[in-house]
């Protein structure tokens, strides 16, 4: 049973419309009508009637409704004690994370996340390396890919933009590319890894192009790759936050930005649960509340359990 849709269902019946249930809960007036019509196929009966004027339960639905209320408000009781202070919330955390996105941004996060929330440890590890969830028991994993597990829950969290770039002395040098093709002339500084290919997929203007110019050197760490643009070996593609002091200071300078490379995003996975810790739960608000606060209407993915309280 998904404790979730049931709520949903509960506050639509109490509102008296989906659009007043999605103003109560902080969600859309959509997912409100989806998670509904995802009960009902569950359950396997009509529970509400749909008029363009108004909703009316069926007989189903008000013998559904009156049980589940009564249930909620027990849940909704037992929660409340359980949440009466944070030091009830306990446990440690086995996260794995991307070395560049914990440097950046995930290490400041943890620590403010720890002093809220005293009771709760964190075993972080930062690596490029593929991570097996389950086998090794891991929490949380944070990637910067599109590849999903399907025995883990994933969201896309935001767009990790990249950007081509070399150094100044470089291009003084060699020239600087005028159109994608002009890439296989250079010398490339390669991202390499467990998730990355080398290789650069950019839009020409009319197709994609698949562009693998050669390397004299290939690394797995993008700050690496950034400090040996600087020097002048060649040309990276790089996140832009990672490289985006060294371009105000014009020790690097972008290139080809009239033709966009093809995007990743940073995901958060985890293993699916049938019933999600506490620790989970606080985690995850935490981390939606810091990128919200950083990225705004660029976060991609909201889990449905926590979008009311982001509002």
């Amino acid at each position: 049973m998904d404790l979730n849709r049931v709520q949903i269902f509960s506050q639509v019946v109490e509102q008296g419309s989906f659009t007043g249930a999605a103003n109560a809960l902080g969600i859309t007036k959509a997912t409100v009508s989806r998670k509904v019509a995802e009960l009902e196929a569950n359950v396997g009966v009509q529970l509400l009637f749909r008029t363009t004027r108004a909703l009316k339960l069926t007989e189903a639905g008000s013998s559904y409704y009156h049980r589940i209320s009564k249930i909620l408000q027990d849940l909704q009781s037992a929660e409340d004690l359980l949440s009466a202070s944070q030091q009830d919330i306990k446990g440690n955390l086995k996260i794995i994370c991307p070395i560049e996105l914990g440097q950046l941004f995930l290490g400041r996060l943890f620590a403010r996340f720890l002093a809220a929330y005293p009771n709760i440890t964190i075993d972080a590890e930062l690596t490029n390396r593929k991570v097996d969830v389950i086998e090794e028991g891991v929490d949380f994993l944070f990637q910067i890919t599109e590849i999903h597990d399907p025995k883990l829950q994933s969201y896309s969290l935001v767009i990790a933009s990249r950007q081509l770039m070399a150094s100044p002395s470089y291009l003084k040098r060699y020239g600087t590319p005028k159109v994608p093709q002009d890439l296989m002339a250079h010398t490339a500084i390669k991202l390499q890894s467990a998730h990355i290919n080398g290789g650069w997929r950019i839009f020409d203007g009319q197709q994609w192009l698949d562009l693998d110019p050669p390397a004299q050197l290939k690394v797995n760490n993008v700050t690496f790759a950034r400090e040996a643009a600087i020097e002048g070996l060649g040309i990276t593609a790089v996140p832009y936050i990672i490289a985006q002091e060294a371009i105000t200071s014009q020790r690097l300078t972008p290139i080809l930005e009239d033709f966009p490379m093809a995007q990743t995003k940073v995901t958060l996975s985890f293993p699916q649960r049938v019933y999600m810790p506490r620790k989970y739960l606080v985690f995850i608000e935490f981390l939606y509340k810091a990128l919200i606060d950083n990225w705004g209407d660029n976060v991609l993915e909201i889990p449905d359990f926590i979008e009311g309280k982001l509002r």
